[in-house]
């Protein structure tokens, strides 16, 4: 009977250890799960928890109100349609980098066309080598990651995160950091569409990757990306990994016959893609990190108006789209030299992003000095 109580006491020392160390098991995996939560992009329950995490973007908001700034560099060449919309993109980065909900830091354009130009005092600029002769085919995208590969290597870029922008971009609103530590934040595009050409994928991501799941519908811009290297192991430096990977892959995917028809203009944008996920990276995907008109109507809350797409519309403030309309404005109507100054306005009946656009490009232009002398 002695034997049996003595059993059945515990010592206090004991007992403390045991619970400490329910705690800490408990602990570590109710962490483990949030944060797969949080990468995975799932949802959190309203209740314990809730006012802790954003319901958007599943992060926690101590994190998202940190102050984390992030460096603008968009890929340019020498060519005038290039300039001016750089110009017009500079002015609005200006202007939105000042505001208080702002975490834009630096700004550099990579210029690959191996030699300065007459932007280089109005715009901070890092000049790289274009690929050799041939290499891309025509398809002049091909620089851009071969771009960020130099300027990575040979830049000193202090902030920790990277924009990547393009020359048709206009900064709407001010833009904080939508990234999240090795979660890069990214614009899901409707027309890059992993899952629709597995066949094409599995050529440069194999079955035994993961599923084609796995490739974000994405491209390479906007992306707001993690630079340098943590001393943490998981934390690695992802844009550095990922863009010679990127170069690889579009260079490779050029060569097939088969990819270039599939993919056609796009066809870099997938290479980023399958480079990410080659290196296990997932984007958090945010539909409001920009808007494309004419197909996008209004501007609201989103960050980014991307103008790569023509609108055409009748007097009447109909889309003519594929026909050019009585009032119009394409970007391709200028390769050889700038839009002029005040361009007029849409009629009546034209969506708000599409006034809004052309009114930015108004301010900008107005108040570039030499605007129509490029």
């Amino acid at each position: 009977m002695i034997g049996k109580k003595n059993m059945g006491r515990a010592s206090p020392l004991f007992l403390l250890l045991l619970v400490l160390g329910f705690f800490f098991a408990t602990y570590n995996l109710l962490t483990m799960v949030l944060h797969n939560r949080s990468i995975e992009g799932g949802g959190v329950d309203d209740g314990a928890f809730s006012k802790y995490f954003d319901p958007l973007i599943q992060v926690p908001r101590k994190v998202k109100d940190a102050k984390l700034p992030f460096h603008v560099a968009l890929t340019a060449t020498d060519a005038p349609y290039s300039k001016w919309q750089c110009r017009i993109m500079y002015y609005w980065y200006k202007k939105m980098k000042e505001m208080p909900e702002s975490d834009m830091g630096g700004f550099t354009r990579v210029l690959h066309s191996g030699s300065p130009d007459n932007l280089m005092d109005e715009i901070p600029t890092f000049v790289v080598d274009p690929l050799p002769a041939g290499l891309d085919r025509g398809y002049i995208v091909l620089n851009r990651p071969w771009a960020f590969v130099q300027w990575l290597e040979k830049a000193t870029i202090e902030e920790e995160y990277i924009l990547m922008a393009e020359p048709d971009h206009i900064f709407a609103n001010p833009l904080p950091n939508l990234a999240h530590g090795r979660n890069p934040v990214a614009f899901p595009f409707f027309y890059i569409k992993p899952a629709e050409n597995e066949k094409v994928i599995r050529k440069f991501y194999p079955e035994e990757k993961g599923p084609v799941t796995d490739v974000d519908p994405i491209g390479n811009s906007p992306v707001i990306i993690k630079k340098v290297e943590s001393s943490l192991p998981f934390y690695l430096s992802l844009m550095e990994k990922i863009a010679p990977t990127w170069m690889n892959i579009s260079l490779t995917m050029k060569d097939d016959p088969e990819t270039d028809k599939a993919f056609g203009w796009v066809l870099e944008m997938y290479a980023y893609a399958v480079a990410s996920a080659l290196h296990g990276v997932q984007h958090i995907l945010r539909k409001d990190f920009m808007l494309q008109p004419p197909w996008d109507l209004e501007v609201g809350k989103r960050f980014i108006i991307h103008y790569t797409y023509g609108c055409d519309y009748s007097l009447e403030g109909k889309l003519t789209y594929g026909k050019i309309g009585k009032w119009r404005f394409d970007k391709r109507s200028y390769l050889r030299g700038p839009p002029p100054r005040n361009l007029s306005l849409p009629p009546p009946g034209v969506p708000e992003s599409v006034v809004t656009l052309v009114k930015m490009v108004n301010e900008a232009t107005a108040n570039i000095p030499g605007w129509e002398a490029e």
